[in-house]
């Protein structure tokens, strides 16, 4: 008995994962991924970078060996581009944040002026220097149809570009009042 459910179950997941929308992958609407990147073999086995977490260092930490030297418990991200994205993005309710990935997603939020749509957006801090390449931003958007029902809809490709601008502003001038903080005290 116990074998057939397992199989029916089986069967009844391979029928529903098949039953996937018709929308193209290079549509510029609903949800997407984040930023991928690509293993080659030839580099160090950094998962972030050069300057990142190693799976030398993360399989150390886990067993309790820190006795290689230049290892560090360090997170590979920016705080500054961390402090600054939470900033940025403090007007959308925040749905998670995980500064071991790097990754700010907030939840649905709308301008009280236009009802019948809606945002969310996610952050990525892919590499841990104050740089642009180090910042990926996602934006989603939704429309109310007119039964009501929310809708993927098309975002304008520099509404995610001017939200990167403004945390890396944002990341500069923490930084600067950091570093002027520093050399006053």
């Amino acid at each position: 008995m116990v074998g057939r459910f397992t199989t029916l179950a089986f069967v009844g997941a391979l029928i529903v994962s098949g039953c996937g929308g018709s929308q193209k992958a290079a549509d510029p609407v609903g949800p997407r991924t984040g930023p991928t990147s690509q293993y080659d073999p030839q580099r160090s086995e950094s998962l972030f970078g050069e300057e990142g977490a190693s799976l030398t260092a993360l399989t150390g930490a886990l067993s309790g060996n820190r006795d290689t030297p230049g290892q560090s418990d360090a997170i590979p991200v920016n705080k500054y581009l961390w402090r600054a994205a939470l900033d940025t993005l403090s007007f959308l309710p925040l749905a998670s944040t995980d500064p071991f990935t790097g990754v700010i997603a907030t939840d649905w939020g709308a301008n009280p002026d236009i009802p019948g749509e809606r945002f969310k957006v996610t952050a990525y801090m892919v590499r841990p220097q104050l740089a642009a390449s180090s910042l990926k931003v996602a934006v989603y958007r939704e429309v109310r149809d007119e039964g009501g029902v929310w809708v993927p809809a098309t975002v304008n490709a520099e509404t995610a570009r001017k939200i990167e601008d403004a945390i890396l502003t944002r990341a500069r001038q923490i930084r600067i009042a950091e570093v002027e903080g520093a050399a006053t005290g």
